[in-house]
């Protein structure tokens, strides 16, 4: 008689983050006149931590994904002890949603969660996917300077690579009105590895990630290392974690997420 064979674990579903219910947010505060100009409230459980993470959902800027997906995130970070604020924007396919509109959008909510007085004014940004290239360009901004840094999780950080690799099936090129020839100052405007950044840069990406490769991440640090006006106290970090995709970053249950919150830790600290 043959020996019993262990049991096959199930296959795990990277998506299926996008979908998990979390508690609701404790208010939801307008920093704007559209119904996207909204930013999600969720209280730290214990201590408080004096330090505000500010969540970008991604999705390639597309009107089909908003925060909802990223809720198990940052109630993860609330559950942690920071106070969080999940920003919703305009995004491509919406009116006003695109370039610059959507790079207006996240200038504006952060400066509306920074005077928020019931949450800290310190600030550490942190975006995933197309709230990583939002986050990234943030950092980048005169107006970043007021941050404590950001952390982008599998950030479409360096646009002109991503457009070259057809990314999200030409989402580069549709948030920005065309290609890189046609439309060169809003690449030149948009992207983030041509800004040297003003704050310090937490790069996590997965290893395994077919959707954001890491050939992004790794790109924009090169690219910005060379800019001028980038200082030592303006680090750019690059991690990249194993047997992680694209979702893992997002997923307190997957063990990526202690990268995440390190990540955040030190920028914070």
């Amino acid at each position: 008689m043959a020996d019993p064979q262990p049991p096959v674990p199930p296959t795990r579903d990277p998506e299926a983050v996008l979908d998990r219910p979390a508690p609701p947010p404790a208010r939801t505060t307008a920093y704007g006149p559209d119904p996207a100009h909204v930013y999600d409230v969720r209280l730290p459980t214990g201590a408080a931590k004096d330090v505000t993470v500010v969540v970008v959902h991604g999705g390639f800027w597309r009107a089909e994904y908003d925060r909802t997906h990223a809720a198990c995130q940052a109630q993860a970070f609330a559950d942690t002890g920071w106070p969080v604020a999940v920003v919703e924007y305009r995004r491509t396919g919406m009116p006003g949603g695109g370039w610059p509109g959507t790079g207006d959008d996240i200038a504006a909510a952060v400066a509306a969660v920074r005077a928020d007085p019931d949450l800290p004014d310190r600030l550490v940004l942190v975006g995933h996917s197309a709230g990583g290239h939002l986050v990234g360009w943030a950092a980048g901004q005169p107006w970043g300077a007021e941050l404590a840094g950001v952390v982008s999780l599998a950030g479409v950080v360096d646009l002109r690579t991503a457009f070259e690799m057809r990314l999200g099936d030409g989402a580069v090129e549709a948030f920005l009105g065309g290609t890189p020839a046609e439309r060169a100052e809003a690449y030149a405007a948009a992207d983030p590895a041509l800004h040297a950044p003003v704050v310090p840069v937490v790069l996590v990406h997965g290893v395994d990630d077919d959707v954001v490769p890491p050939a992004v991440s790794r790109s924009y640090r090169e690219k910005v290392a060379a800019l001028p006006g980038k200082g030592p106290d303006r680090p750019v970090t690059l991690r990249e974690v194993a047997d992680c995709d694209h979702f893992g970053l997002i997923d307190p249950e997957h063990p990526a997420f202690a990268e995440v919150l390190a990540a955040v830790s030190g920028i914070a600290s």
